[in-house]
């Protein structure tokens, strides 16, 4: 959904609602912006690349996770994509009806089904990514080379910063 406010208009509305609170003002905008940027990103490649190909954005990763990794267990893919098995159970069920996903359910342990995509499968990807890619290149296409490798670098930080949260025992 688009946002009803530029940003601009967010954060000066935002700066009226908290000024009487002690907050980090400049992450808080930060991370709103990538939270923004991410939106308007993802609004875009669903309306104009995946929509055409009756595809939602998480059929998409879906895909994409089996693209890149080749075959993997249902709750692998689940996990990647931070969707819950019973979520992926409808879509995987939607993706293997249009033939791009097969599923192998092995007989000696029925709760372990493997995805791997169809050759179908893979020329939908090779057909599409190409799209998907050409829309991340208008995303940064305001930035220099040298904008776009520290945007990249600066936003591996703050993964990093949840990675190693994710990676850590729990108490």
């Amino acid at each position: 959904m688009p946002d009803l406010h530029t940003l601009e208009e967010t954060e000066r509305a935002v700066a009226r609602h908290t000024s009487h609170l002690s907050l980090d003002v400049a992450s808080m905008y930060a991370v709103s912006s990538i939270f923004r940027a991410g939106n308007a990103v993802r609004d875009t490649m669903t309306r104009d690349v995946l929509r055409p190909h009756d595809l939602t954005w998480t059929g998409f990763l879906v895909l994409w996770i089996l693209w890149i990794w080749e075959s993997r267990e249902s709750h692998e893919v689940a996990s990647a994509v931070g969707i819950t098995k019973a979520t992926l159970t409808g879509v995987v069920h939607t993706l293997t009806t249009r033939g791009w996903v097969d599923r192998e359910v092995p007989a000696m342990d029925r709760r372990r089904v493997r995805l791997t995509l169809t050759s179908s499968g893979l020329a939908l990807m090779d057909e599409l990514f190409p799209q998907f890619n050409a829309e991340e290149s208008r995303a940064v296409s305001a930035l220099t080379p040298a904008e776009i490798a520290t945007l990249t670098n600066l936003l591996r930080k703050v993964v990093r910063t949840y990675e190693v949260e994710d990676d850590s025992p729990s108490a």
